[in-house]
């Protein structure tokens, strides 16, 4: 049998779960889509995949192999294309996982102006706020924010993103605008739980280091609750601003302190190899750190 057209129906098998999603998908019949694995794995002398009657998961060869095998495929796709003196397009189906907090309008006039460029790109964007394996997920990319990215998978920095120490309107006018970090001491804050959830926060200043002791009222490693949380006046937040810009622009929340407290998280892309990068995941790479408004 066909080896390529073997790998390729074991990658779909891999991606959908399923021997019936695969043959829909490829346009063989799910017997037909069996045998292609089944000569593969003969091939390989290696079990790629367990089977029972309803479901089908990787072995950790297969995940192994999958990881090499999807890339080549795509690298394929667009090398095959090239050959036949075709336009190599963005096209597909896109995985990505993000932050939680990227679930902003910002974000989703980002995406909407990337799908209009690039129509024939199906955005699948995942915000379970999961630090997920691209691999065994089948994740073709992943932004976020961390200073020790996997050593593993290559990481490219797309942009800085400002955190702003905010509050609204309202709870600022009843309890007054700080004009000092000393202001701060025993302030309520909707603390952040993997970063300050004790409330206590550390600051570099020109007069040395400063560390400013808040009063936790909330604690949540949920950056959309604690936003909400802030708008309805419970306390101070640390917030991307990203989700923010449209309270910043129309009033609802107002930076506090922002010469006093900057501090800018690192956003990376992350994706497995240089190798065999698709069109669809390139092409979404260098749109996104081309775009003035995530700066």
């Amino acid at each position: 049998m066909d080896t390529l057209m073997n790998i390729r129906v074991f990658c779909a098998v891999a991606e959908l779960k399923s021997f019936t999603l695969a043959a829909r998908r490829l346009g063989v019949s799910p017997a037909m889509a069996s045998k292609h694995v089944v000569h593969l794995e003969a091939r390989l002398s290696a079990r790629l995949l367990n089977r029972t009657s309803r479901h089908v998961s990787l072995t950790e060869t297969g995940a192994l192999f999958f990881e090499q095998a999807r890339l080549m495929m795509d690298g394929f796709d667009e090398l095959e294309a090239a050959v036949r003196q075709t336009a190599v397009s963005p096209k597909g189906r896109l995985r990505l996982t993000a932050p939680v907090w990227m679930a902003s309008a910002l974000f989703a006039r980002v995406l909407a102006d990337y799908r209009a460029r690039y129509p024939d790109v199906t955005l699948e964007v995942d915000l379970s706020g999961r630090l997920v394996n691209l691999i065994e997920d089948g994740f073709d990319l992943a932004l976020r924010v961390t200073a020790s990215p996997d050593p593993g998978l290559i990481a490219r920095t797309i942009a800085n993103v400002p955190f702003c120490l905010v509050a609204s309107r309202g709870f600022l006018e009843e309890h007054g605008r700080p004009v000092s970090l000393e202001a701060l001491k025993g302030a309520p804050l909707l603390a952040y739980s993997l970063a300050h959830a004790d409330g206590t926060l550390t600051q570099d200043t020109a007069q040395g280091r400063k560390v400013i002791k808040f009063r936790p009222v909330l604690q949540s490693a949920n950056e959309t609750l604690m936003h909400q949380a802030c708008l309805q006046g419970m306390g101070y937040a640390f917030l991307p601003k990203w989700l923010i810009a449209d309270d910043l622009a129309e009033g609802r929340l107002e930076w506090v302190l922002p010469d006093k407290l900057p501090f800018a998280g690192r956003l990376l892309a992350v994706y497995p190899t240089r190798k065999y990068l698709s069109a669809k995941v390139r092409s979404f790479l260098d749109f996104i750190a081309r775009d003035a408004r995530l700066k």
